[in-house]
């Protein structure tokens, strides 16, 4: 485990004491679990814009599903008679 000192402005230290206490927990660890979920965020929205960037050169290659092919198969799901995906 590395160690890294940081400087707290006083408008997030005094709520991040009142919520450690309030919740039994170190200020180390909330701030642990806040990066944690800050990189896990940064994680998922570089991968989203890398799946967009993905379906934009699909459009531009012409690979692409008609919208009323589409509704017609997601209506499908639940009823007795679902329909096969549509195929580009």
């Amino acid at each position: 485990m590395s160690i890294t000192s940081i400087r707290l402005n006083e408008d997030i230290d005094k709520p991040l004491e009142f919520l450690a206490k309030r919740l039994d927990r170190s200020k180390n660890y909330l701030i642990n679990q806040a990066i944690k979920e800050f990189i896990a965020k940064q994680s998922l929205e570089g991968s989203r814009w890398q799946d967009t960037l993905e379906a934009l050169e699909s459009i531009k290659a012409g690979r692409s599903l008609d919208e009323e092919d589409v509704n017609a198969w997601l209506n499908s799901w639940g009823t007795g008679s679902r329909r096969s995906k549509p195929e580009i």
